[in-house]
Order: C-alpha cells, then sequence, then structure tokens
C-alpha cells in the first residue's frame, strides 16, 4: 500500500519529539511554513499537525502556533499523580479541612453510637435519602433563599454522582449540553462517560458566560441543558450578577432548556445574589455537596429537583448506586443540626479569605486572577512558559498544579495553571507559591 506523504512527514517529527531532538515548549513551523520546508500542500501540512495532536505530542493555540507537549503526563484532564512521599504541596485539588476535625468526628461517631437503635444505620436508605436527611438539608438551603419541601431534596454519594444521575435522567446520546469554554473537569469526564456533545459558550474571565454567544448558541443548536456554576465558578471564581441570573432564566424559557446549577463553592460567597433555581424552580436542577465545607471524604451531595423531573431522577439514582451511605447522611445531619456546619463554613470562608491574601502577595506582578473569597484562582502564563512544562517542572519539585487543558471545552486551552489553595497547610503555602513563581518568570 502508498504511504501517503503526510503520514511520512508526521512519522518523521513524532520521532523528533520521541526522542527529545524537539523538546517539550518548542513552537513548530506555522504551516505554511512547514509545507515549504517538506515540499507538500499546506492542507497536507495542516492534516500532519492535525495526526500529531490526536496522537498527543504537540498543541495548537489560536494566534500562538503549534507546541511540543511535555509527555510526562503532568498535564492535562488526567495527570499523572505524585505519590504521597514524593509531595510537597498539592494545589490540584482543593480538600480542606480545620484544625481539630478529627476529634469532632470521633464525637460525632460516639453520639450516633449512642442514638437510639444502631442497626438501623446499616439498612439501606430509599434513592434519594432519607425523610430526615432530606429535611436537614432543606433547612439548611434556607440560608441561601432556597424554599422547597424536604421531599424535593434527592441526597446523592456527592455532586459528582448527583450531576451524573441528573445527566442520565435528563438526556439521550447525541444531546446537546451547553457549558462555559472553561469549566469543572467533573462534567466533561460525565459527558464523555455518557457520549454527551458539550457545546462551549464563550466565557469572560471576570464577567461570567456571554450569554449572547449562548443565545446565538440556542439558535444554532438543540441545547437540551445547559451547566452552569454562577458562584465562584470553578475555574476562573466569577460570581454572575442577579441580571445575568435572570437573563438566563428568560433564555431558558425561550429555549426550552433545562439548567443544572453548580454551587458545590457557593458556601464560600453568602453575599452571592439568589441562585438561578429560586428564578426557574421548574426547569432547575440545583446541585451540591458536603465536600468543600466539611470533608472531602464524606461523599455526601444533593439535588434539589423540579417536581416534574423528580420520579426520573429517582430511578437514575437508584439506577447507578441507589443513593448515599446511611452513616454518612446520618453524620452530615448531625452536623447540620448542631450547628457544626454553619460553624465550619464560617472558617472555610476565614480561611479561603486568607489564602487568596498569600496568593496575591506571592504572585504579585504576574497574571493571577482570582475571587477574594474563592479557593481557587487562575494564573495565565507569559508565552514563554509553556503550561504543560511548567507543571512537570513543579512535579519535579512535589508540586501538582491542574494545567487549563483540564478545564477547556475548545480545541485549544488557553496558557494557564489553576492553582487549588485549600489542600496545604497555610503554613507551606507561601512557599509552594513561591516556586510556581520561579517556575513561570
Amino acid at each position: 500500500m502508498r504511504v501517503q506523504r503526510h503520514a511520512t512527514v508526521a512519522d518523521e517529527i513524532a520521532q523528533q519529539i520521541r526522542t527529545g531532538a524537539l523538546p517539550p515548549g518548542t513552537r513548530l513551523p506555522t504551516h505554511r511554513a512547514l509545507a515549504t520546508r517538506y515540499g507538500i500542500a499546506v492542507a497536507t501540512a495542516s492534516r500532519v499537525y492535525r495526526d500529531l495532536t490526536a496522537a498527543g505530542l504537540v498543541v495548537g493555540e489560536a494566534g500562538r502556533g503549534t507546541f511540543v507537549r511535555d509527555l510526562s503526563g503532568f498535564a492535562g484532564p488526567e495527570p499523572t499523580r505524585i505519590a504521597a512521599g514524593r509531595r510537597t504541596a498539592d494545589l490540584s485539588f482543593n480538600q480542606p479541612l480545620s484544625e481539630g476535625q478529627d476529634d469532632e468526628l470521633r464525637q460525632a461517631l460516639r453520639g450516633l453510637a449512642a442514638e437510639g437503635a444502631l442497626s438501623s444505620l446499616l439498612h439501606q436508605q430509599p434513592p434519594g435519602g432519607r425523610s430526615r436527611d432530606q429535611a436537614a438539608i432543606a433547612t439548611y438551603l434556607l440560608d441561601r433563599g432556597i424554599d422547597v419541601a424536604p421531599h424535593s431534596v434527592l441526597i446523592s454519594g456527592g455532586a459528582q454522582q448527583g450531576l451524573d444521575a441528573v445527566l442520565a435522567a435528563l438526556t439521550d446520546p447525541r444531546a446537546v449540553v451547553a457549558v462555559d469554554a472553561l469549566t469543572y473537569p467533573g462534567i466533561k469526564l460525565l459527558a464523555t462517560a455518557r457520549r454527551l456533545e458539550l457545546a462551549p459558550v464563550c466565557t469572560g474571565d471576570t464577567t461570567g458566560m456571554d450569554l449572547d454567544h449562548l443565545e446565538w448558541l440556542c439558535g444554532q443548536r438543540p441545547v437540551s441543558v445547559l451547566y452552569l456554576i454562577p458562584t465562584l465558578h470553578n475555574p476562573l471564581g466569577y460570581t454572575l450578577s442577579t441580571s445575568a441570573r435572570e437573563h438566563i432564566a428568560v433564555l431558558a424559557a425561550r429555549h426550552d432548556f433545562l439548567i443544572i446549577e453548580d454551587a458545590t463553592y457557593a458556601f464560600l460567597e453568602p453575599e452571592a445574589p439568589a441562585p438561578v433555581q429560586t428564578i426557574a424552580p421548574e426547569r432547575t436542577f440545583y446541585v451540591g455537596s458536603m465536600s468543600k465545607n466539611l470533608a472531602s471524604g464524606l461523599r455526601i451531595g444533593y439535588v434539589v429537583t423540579p417536581e416534574a423531573q423528580r420520579p426520573a431522577l429517582i430511578r437514575s439514582l437508584r439506577a447507578t448506586s441507589w443513593g448515599a451511605s446511611t452513616i454518612a447522611s446520618a453524620l452530615t445531619t448531625r452536623w447540620l443540626t448542631d450547628g457544626t456546619v454553619t460553624r465550619l463554613e464560617k472558617l472555610r470562608r476565614e480561611d479561603a479569605r486568607l489564602r487568596q491574601l498569600i496568593a496575591r502577595t506571592e504572585l504579585a506582578g504576574l497574571d493571577y486572577r482570582a475571587h477574594p473569597s474563592s479557593y481557587s484562582g487562575w494564573l495565565v502564563l507569559p508565552e514563554y512558559a509553556r503550561r504543560d512544562v511548567v507543571a512537570r517542572e513543579l512535579a519535579e519539585r512535589g508540586i501538582m498544579v491542574s494545567t487549563a487543558d483540564a478545564f477547556s471545552t475548545t480545541p485549544h486551552a488557553p496558557n494557564a495553571l489553576r492553582l487549588a489553595l485549600a489542600t496545604p497547610a497555610v503554613s507551606d503555602l507561601a512557599e509552594a507559591l513561591r516556586q510556581i513563581r520561579t517556575a513561570t518568570t
């Protein structure tokens, strides 16, 4: 069989990348320059770069060119993890804990052991949770302006399972889900698993989703669901205004799509505008969890569900994992009702603001963007510092970060890092940020 010319060129460049002749971060020739060098057509050169991109060897950035990727695996949506023994600081995931939480857990477990018949905690709870636990979360949500009957709150094994259950209940293969161009990586993983198409909507760094672009998209594609993070967006940190939330509700009614409102970090900004759920309760699924305000290992989430969609979501929860752990649900309810959650959320807000002050101090002069109450920040790198190369260099120093690839729903991710500030000890955070500064300047 005749070997195509584009494959020969692609193989030659791939070999140079794998042997190190073309090191990570190298800017490759333009399509036209590559065509001239190898005596091929520009269209053939474009095909060469498509093949190299598909092989994970290069990455193209609109307006900037094509670059050799770092192949160490520390960048991208599913990066290599450093073994705990070699890790000095993990800024890739937010797993906040407060001092003394281990003692609180011991006391709470003793309290559960002293209450009633322990065997009740060994029985499987109904899909969506027990009425007592649903009522505790419904009461908790009153402070966010959400006033629903307890049966409208369905409990899941974390927000990720809640999101999965909602997508499974609402969509079919080939469904179009509108999302921010930069968004929570978990929704990308679920879309891949469910074979759903994500349609990116342009996103401003500080103002949020471009609603004119969303409306245009709805005119072009049959959007079924809009997924958004209106309060303390992950990764950019913006909070949508009241008018933007109202506009989204109008668009949802006009184009007949449902809304998934991710509120995982909403507790960090108690002065945020009212949730979208309060504006469009008949078509909004409000998804939250107890992972950031209590503990990431608790794996308790919840979905405030429109009445018309409740049976479908219960069936979806039953089909995926039936529901959350009864013991974890009982523990959460205990902490909700005895004031522990309120107290810990206050501590988390103070902690997040402190960490942002440290980040702004250590990264002063760099293009660092973050909400002052957020646990995350977005660091745009200078042109000469490649995100994948920086991620590898930091990993070699024991520091984990996330690259923009994990959050991007477009073919070309920005040259940026998402810094999760919550996991390292406060005493270690400044030094980790100084290492990041050194690696990017």
